[in-house]
């Protein structure tokens, strides 16, 4: 396993990264691990991780911490994580994924020349190109949206920004869900927490959903940040300064296959009602996503370990806890 000395984790304060960063604390636990926060942010984070305070938009501010820090290992999950809010907010997620990657590329390019680099980009790259069927990384990314668009030029700058003795490792994953993800902006989350209300007797037995026939391939959170403690961990046996590897099943599912499985396990009834709010353009909704992840899975010997099932229990098993702790 590659050794670091020296970690910043970026986004470490949101929903992937409330699952990484133990994982890394328990990796390398000697050490100095920074995650890098904006204001008063608040985290669950344990007290082997510093709060480097600074935000990704103010390039002074990110230039001084990385001075000071000099990381040999940078996790970069911090950006828009929502393509539905993208969607609405263009010039926002820019900025966020395309100007806040810039300015952290540029400063470790003069700081930290021989870091290594793991950024969350996503499989929303592929865009049209998923059209043709399951993509692997030598698929041509044509993205359709400013979410995906500004993830392929992050993507960019850092490859071509950051030292030339650096290592990036670009991954791009599925959709992802579990316990702690948004019910605002994410399907799965949404389904469930809707299902722990009506359970509990709060709203009435009416779920509101967006387009069900679409299929996507869905991770358990658990698994992809397994996938990038792999990479992580065999960063030094990368073949190239900068490798791309999709995060994936392989094994799309009907959105509406997987509310089926949440009524399964729903000790109540309910109906569902189409909402036209939750619909997105045809334009930029590709009906089946899915992604080939074999590279991943001969370089490190990744696998996903959790079922749809096991993933949508502990999903409906955190919004009743919440609903439970309103009471």
């Amino acid at each position: 396993m590659a050794v670091f000395q020296r970690i910043l984790l970026t986004g470490g304060g949101g929903f992937v990264g409330s699952y990484l960063a133990p994982m890394l604390a328990r990796a390398y636990p000697d050490a100095q691990k920074a995650l890098l926060v904006f204001g008063e942010e608040r985290t669950a984070l344990d007290g082997c991780w510093s709060r480097a305070r600074g935000n990704l938009l103010d390039a002074g501010a990110i230039e001084e911490i990385l001075a000071a820090l000099r990381p040999d290992l940078v996790v970069h999950l911090a950006g828009q994580s929502s393509i539905g809010t993208a969607l609405g907010a263009a010039e926002q997620t820019w900025r966020a994924n395309f100007h806040g990657s810039f300015n952290l590329a540029s400063a470790l390019a003069r700081h930290a020349p021989e870091t290594t680099l793991l950024f969350a980009s996503s499989a929303s790259v592929y865009g049209a190109s998923l059209l043709d069927g399951p993509a692997t990384e030598n698929t041509p990314p044509l993205p359709l949206d400013a979410y995906g668009r500004s993830k392929v030029a992050a993507e960019g700058a850092l490859a071509d920004v950051l030292g030339p003795k650096s290592r990036l490792l670009i991954a791009r994953p599925v959709n992802h869900s579990g316990p702690r993800q948004s019910e605002k902006y994410f399907v799965l989350s949404s389904f469930a927490a809707q299902i722990a209300a009506i359970e509990a007797g709060r709203v009435a037995p009416l779920l509101r959903v967006g387009d069900l026939s679409k299929s996507r391939d869905f991770l358990d959170v658990r698994d992809v940040v397994s996938a990038y403690m792999a990479l992580i961990g065999n960063a030094a046996e990368m073949p190239e300064r900068v490798n791309c590897f999709n995060v994936a099943s392989g094994e799309p599912h009907p959105i509406g296959s997987l509310l089926e499985a949440l009524r399964r396990q729903s000790s109540v009834s309910f109906e569902t009602v189409m909402e036209a709010y939750l619909l997105r353009p045809s334009t930029t909704d590709i009906p089946v996503i899915s992604c080939d992840a074999a590279k991943l899975r001969k370089f490190a010997g990744w696998r996903p370990r959790y079922s749809m099932d096991e993933m949508l229990r502990s999903l409906l098993d955190y919004w009743r806890g919440v609903e439970r702790s309103r009471q």
